[in-house]
C-alpha cells in the first residue's frame, strides 16, 4: 500500500499547521476527544471577551445567538431545522431521550454489549428506577450485517419500548448496519435511538434518513468543534416530548427552543459549531478531508499489524465487516491488555512515559489499539509509534507471559 501524503490546505499548507497540538508528542487517538484548530480556538476566545466585556448584555442576547447557531448548524449538517438541538454531549443527548420515556414496570430498553459505557449505564438507571429491564445482546467481534441484525431482532419483545443502536461503536470501531436495525424496530412498533456519538464529520448526510425516532451525535470529534458541543434530533411525533437536563426560563418554549435557554453558563462552544464547520469546509473540504482519513486508516493500520507481526507471527489486523471510519483496530500482542482496568493502566504509561496520545481498549478479554487517522495526522505519526511504542507493548507482553 502507497504511504498517503500529507493533507494539504486549498492554499498548498501542511493541513497540521492548523492545529497547535503539542510538539514531539503525536496524537492519534482523535476518536475519544478530539482536537480543535487553533483558528476555531480564537474564534472562541474572542466570543469569551465579549462575554466578559458586557455579561448582562451577553446572557440578554444568548438565546437568539444560539437559536441562530442552532440554525446554521442544522443546515450545515442537512437537518430538519426544527428537529435539531444543542446537548453537551451524545451521553446528554441519550438521557434526554431515556427521560422522556414513560416507562411501566416490566418494560424494556434494549443496548448491545458494544454499546458506549456513559449511554448504556444512562439506560440502566433509567430502567432501574421505574422497574424495568436493561436488556443486553451480544455481537462478536466477527458479526456481519445479517447477524448484527438477528442479534438485535432476536431481543426485542412485547416489552422493548426503546432500542438504542450505535451507528459507530467506540471500544470496536465498527460501522453498524442502522438503518436495517431500525427499520426492524418500527416494524415491531418500538422506537429508536441512534448514538451516532463520531458520525458528524465522518458519515454525511441528514442522520434523520435512517428513519430512527432520535438521533445524537457529538461535534467535539470528527468536526472539530470546541467541547463540549453535541446535537439530538428527533421526529416530529416524538420532539415535544423532550426537555433539556436543566430546566430553566426556556421551560415553557417549544421543542426546540427550550434548549437555548439552560441557565448560566460557557455556550461558546454551541455558539462556534457552523464556524467550525465552515471553516474546515473552507480550508480543506469534507469530501477531502473524509477520503484521507479513510486512506490513512487503511496504511497505518496495515504497517502497525505489520510491526507486530514480524515479532509473533501472527495477524493482527481484527478483519471488521464494516470498519468505522477515520478508526481501526489493532490486535494488540497476547496479555497486554484483557480488560478495561489493563487498558486505561496501558493508555496512561503510553502518554506518561512514552510521550504518545494513543488509546486502548478491550472485548471480550482481547485487547486491542484502536487507532484514529485524521486531518493532522500524517504518516510519520505512526511510524513513529511503530518504532516507540510497539517495542514497549511488545516487551509488557512478554513480562506478562513470564
Amino acid at each position: 500500500m502507497t504511504t498517503p501524503a500529507p493533507l494539504l490546505t486549498v492554499t498548498g499548507t501542511p493541513a497540521c499547521n492548523l492545529w497547535s497540538l503539542t510538539e514531539g508528542m503525536p496524537h492519534i487517538n482523535h476518536g475519544s476527544y478530539g482536537a480543535v484548530p487553533a483558528a476555531v480556538l480564537d474564534h472562541q476566545q474572542r466570543l469569551r471577551t465579549r462575554m466578559e466585556q458586557a455579561p448582562c448584555q451577553w446572557f440578554q442576547e444568548l438565546p437568539d445567538m444560539l437559536r441562530q447557531a442552532r440554525l446554521d448548524t442544522a443546515d450545515l449538517l442537512g437537518i430538519d431545522r426544527d428537529a435539531m438541538a444543542f446537548v453537551p454531549n451524545a451521553s446528554a443527548g441519550a438521557t434526554v431521550v431515556c427521560d422522556s420515556l414513560r416507562l411501566q414496570p416490566g418494560d424494556e430498553i434494549l443496548v448491545s454489549d458494544m454499546g458506549y459505557g456513559a449511554v448504556v449505564m444512562g439506560a440502566e438507571r433509567h430502567v432501574l428506577r421505574n422497574g424495568g429491564t436493561l436488556h443486553r445482546v451480544h455481537i462478536p467481534i466477527d458479526a456481519d450485517d445479517d447477524t448484527i441484525v438477528n442479534a438485535f431482532t432476536a431481543g426485542m419483545n412485547e416489552r422493548t419500548k426503546l432500542v438504542i443502536v450505535d451507528e459507530i461503536t467506540s471500544a470496536t470501531a465498527m460501522l453498524f448496519p442502522v438503518a436495517r436495525m431500525v427499520k426492524a424496530a418500527r416494524d415491531r412498533g418500538i422506537r429508536t435511538l441512534v448514538d451516532g456519538a463520531h458520525a458528524p464529520g465522518l458519515i454525511p448526510g441528514d442522520p434523520m434518513a435512517l428513519g430512527a425516532d432520535y438521533w445524537t451525535g457529538n461535534l467535539h470529534k470528527f468536526v472539530c468543534n470546541p467541547r463540549a458541543t453535541a446535537v439530538l434530533a428527533a421526529a416530529p411525533e416524538h420532539a415535544d416530548e423532550l426537555y433539556p437536563l436543566i430546566d430553566s426560563w426556556g421551560r415553557n418554549l417549544p421543542y426546540p427552543d427550550r434548549f437555548d435557554e439552560q441557565g448560566t453558563g460557557d455556550y461558546t462552544a454551541w455558539l462556534c459549531a457552523p464556524y467550525t464547520l465552515s471553516y474546515l469546509d473552507r480550508e480543506l473540504g469534507w469530501d477531502r478531508i473524509r477520503a484521507y482519513a479513510n486512506t490513512l486508516a487503511d496504511w497505518a493500520q496495515e504497517q502497525i499489524a505489520q510491526a507486530f507481526a514480524e515479532v509473533d507471527g501472527k495477524d493482527h489486523v481484527e478483519h471488521l465487516a464494516h470498519p468505522a471510519p477515520a478508526m481501526r483496530l489493532v490486535r494488540l500482542p497476547d496479555g497486554v491488555v484483557r480488560n478495561d482496568d489493563d487498558a486505561a493502566r496501558v493508555r496512561r504509561f503510553v502518554i506518561e512515559q512514552l510521550g504518545f496520545e494513543a488509546t486502548f481498549t478491550s472485548f471480550e478479554g482481547v485487547g486491542y489499539l484502536r487507532l484514529s487517522a485524521y486531518l493532522y495526522n500524517t504518516a510519520d505519526d505512526y511510524l513513529r509509534f511503530i518504532d516507540r511504542v510497539v517495542p514497549a507493548l511488545v516487551e509488557l507482553a512478554g513480562k506478562s507471559a513470564a
